[in-house]
């Protein structure tokens, strides 16, 4: 037969297929929402929808996955939605929160929850959308970024809050959406979709709280894990990000350096090199200039990167103009003239008047960011007459540089937010939960009493903790061990409960010696044991004293009760079975018996270790202060009130009332309600009152003792 713990893993399973087939009703509920807003031109998005709904039934993980998964898809017709993936898996995280917070069921917290969904959606969404395209608007958006930037917004505050609008209205038709199939949805139908993947047997609710419930010293294993998960991701997602870029950066440069240096080539080969003199002469007068500015005309915008195109003779004066075009901002200079060295040129002038190469050169200045490549021009004779130079604007690259940095921040944000959440999701059912129901068990192992202890090894066996791993290994040895000190702490127990029972016999034994000498007491020892305990048990049931008033208390008073009189072992057995009354001086030596037994009891416990002097403390109390007063006129130490121990006053009521309706050699006992009489009317002198009436309020059981031992006279 399958363990619980197997039966609730195979559960487990079916639960996750079912889970699955949500998942894929979720991203199918967004596709098609996504083509009937495309289809009828609706300003709106859908695209969440489903995602949402996993979000809010199964948990966090589904929710992220259906989400990521969704613009994956989406990435097949327009590639760029693969980039707005951490904005979906985002607001999956707000929905399942607010799910789980139970936000859906106020008006206030729906609001809310919308409010936020559309900050990410919309917000952050339209920065996004500036990073990857500029300034130009959504098909979506378009519209109302037109209205607000009329109202004289700037382009990007016109697309963040037409984004805004878009989706705060998108956003509640997929929070109505979600509220709808929540009211809906059976309540078996809604748990058996909870994405959970225990290791263990079902923990009831208040057990699952408890079990993730923050036990730890300083930092808790669930913190450590995430920021491990969180740091060991962002490391690898920056890493990745700062590599790709810069290899991106690099591989632009390059493609910008080999469009200039092509285009700069190209420009040289157009030039008649013998006919340059008479270009920097004549101009548009010389044969062939125009034809060929026309030629440079058409090489400068075979590419919009393109920004300049000039061609330059580098004398030891300056630029000797030969072509400079015009630009639609910038008019070109006329042939001979001569333009002053840039100070970024300066240290290549003497290579430029050599007629040598030089690399492309990279300058950031009034003229913008620039790349500009220098190919020389030769006459006939192979000489270098001038220089057709291109300067390639690398404006663009900043901007499409932002564009690849958003798309990577925002891919690599996804992908570290499902692995975080997976990483989490792993966490807490592998370790956690495990290890923090294992240490629930042992708390409650160690604090249980002996009679439940068989029952806390049974709900430590049934655990059944299964990850298939180190954990399980410590969950098995931590079962063998507890099922080991179980039988240790049985076999203690009954060696405990022997000594016990020797103790105890040994007591009354030794009782019986003393008592055997006094024949005035009779069985004593046994029936003020019996009568404490009376006093005890009906203190505790009105709640009177019931902080002292322990277990361990009562039992320590009721097994030390008979060793009270244990100092009579050192009064005469002349002045112990006097008939008559005690003269002063015999009264004197009578009284030792207290300070007497006090000191025996000292002694003994002088000789036993400390955890073993309870009921030895105990019984030294009783032995010294039986025989103290509540109005402080008692022996040997005339203590007063509460000065007095607990168990001394219990022990004089119960003392007294044996003393009253008992028979001695000097008188015969007293009649009972006679003897309760006098117990009542000394009640706050003698007795502490509230003990006094405890007993009184007794007087069944008290009765019951006094039949039993002959003492019940009516």
């Amino acid at each position: 037969m399958a363990s619980v713990s197997e039966q609730y893993i195979a559960a487990g399973k079916k639960s996750f297929l079912r889970i699955v087939i949500l998942g894929i009703i979720g991203i199918a509920i967004n596709m098609i929402g996504s083509l009937t807003v495309s289809y009828f031109g609706l300003p709106l998005y859908f695209d969440f929808i489903g995602t949402a709904i996993v979000a809010a039934i199964s948990g966090y993980l589904p929710g992220i996955i259906v989400g990521f998964l969704t613009n994956m898809l989406h990435s097949i017709t327009e590639p760029v939605s693969v980039f707005y993936g951490t904005i979906s898996v985002i607001n999956s995280v707000v929905i399942t929160y607010a799910a789980h917070k139970k936000w859906f069921k106020k008006l206030p917290t729906i609001l809310l929850t919308i409010i936020i969904l559309a900050i990410f959606g919309g917000g952050v969404g339209s920065l996004l959308t500036w990073l990857l395209y500029g300034f130009e608007a959504e098909a979506t958006t378009a519209g109302l970024v037109g209205v607000f930037y009329e109202a004289g917004l700037s382009p990007l505050a016109s697309e963040f809050w037409a984004s805004m609008v878009i989706d705060i209205l998108d956003k509640a038709i997929t929070v109505i959406a979600v509220m709808i199939v929540l009211k809906l949805l059976p309540d078996r139908v809604y748990k058996s979709l909870q994405f959970a993947g225990f290791r263990q047997a079902p923990l009831s609710k208040e057990e699952l709280r408890a079990a993730k419930h923050e036990m730890y010293r300083k930092t808790s294993l669930r913190t450590k894990l995430v920021l491990m998960i969180t740091i060991a991701g962002s490391a690898i997602a920056l890493s990745a990000t700062a590599i790709s870029f810069l290899l991106y950066r690099n591989a632009s440069i390059d493609d910008h350096k080999q469009l200039g240096e092509g285009a700069a080539a190209l420009a040289a080969s157009v030039i008649d090199g013998d006919r340059v003199d008479e270009y920097i002469e004549y101009g548009r007068k010389a044969e062939g200039y125009e034809k060929t500015e026309q030629l440079l005309y058409k090489i400068r915008e075979s590419s919009p990167d393109i920004e300049y195109l000039y061609v330059y003779r580098i004398e030891e004066d300056g630029c000797h103009v030969v072509f400079d075009l015009d630009t639609d901002d910038l008019k070109g200079a006329e042939p001979g003239e001569v333009i002053p060295f840039d100070e970024t040129y300066m240290p290549y002038i003497p290579k430029l008047l050599a007629g040598e190469d030089i690399d492309p050169l990279v300058s950031d200045d009034s003229y913008g960011w620039l790349l500009t490549d220098y190919e020389p021009v030769y006459d006939s004779k192979g000489v270098v007459r001038c220089y057709a130079a291109i300067d390639i604007s690398m404006d663009q690259l900043k901007q499409d540089g932002y564009g690849f940095l958003a798309r990577m921040i925002s891919l690599f944000l996804g992908i570290l937010i499902i692995v975080l959440a997976l990483g989490i999701w792993v966490a807490e059912f592998d370790i956690i939960l495990p290890v923090n129901t294992m240490t629930m068990a042992a708390s409650a192992f160690e604090r249980k009493s002996d009679e439940a202890l068989t029952d806390s090894v049974e709900r430590i066996r049934s655990l059944g903790i299964s990850t298939g791993d180190e954990i399980e290994s410590l969950y098995h040895a931590f079962a063998s061990m507890t099922e080991d000190n179980l039988k240790y702490m049985e076999d203690i127990r009954a060696k405990n409960e022997t000594i016990t029972g020797m103790q105890n016999a040994l007591i009354l034994v030794l009782a019986d010696m003393v008592e055997s000498r006094d024949k005035n007491t009779g069985d004593n020892v046994r029936k003020t044991a019996a009568y404490t305990k009376i006093i005890m048990d009906e203190l505790k049931k009105e709640g009177i004293y019931t902080d002292q008033l322990t277990d361990e208390f009562v039992s320590d008073v009721f097994n030390s009760a008979p060793l009270h009189d244990v100092g009579k072992i050192n009064v005469p057995d002349a002045i112990l079975n006097k008939p008559g009354k005690l003269d002063d001086d015999e009264f004197d030596k009578m009284k030792t018996h207290t300070t007497v037994g006090g000191d025996i009891i000292e002694r003994v416990i002088s000789t036993v270790p400390d955890s073993g002097t309870g009921y030895l403390e105990e019984a030294e109390r009783l032995a010294l202060y039986h025989h103290e007063k509540w109005n402080g006129a008692g022996y040997p130490s005339g203590l007063k009130g509460e000065e007095i121990p607990l168990s001394a006053r219990i022990m004089a009521v119960a003392d007294v009332f044996d003393a009253l309706v008992s028979d001695r050699s000097y008188k015969k006992g007293f009649p009972f309600e006679k003897a309760m009489d006098i117990i009542r009317e000394s009640s706050g002198s003698h007795f502490d009152p509230k003990i006094a009436q405890a007993f009184l309020n007794a007087e069944e059981e008290v009765r019951k003792v006094a039949e039993e031992f002959g003492n019940n006279k009516t």
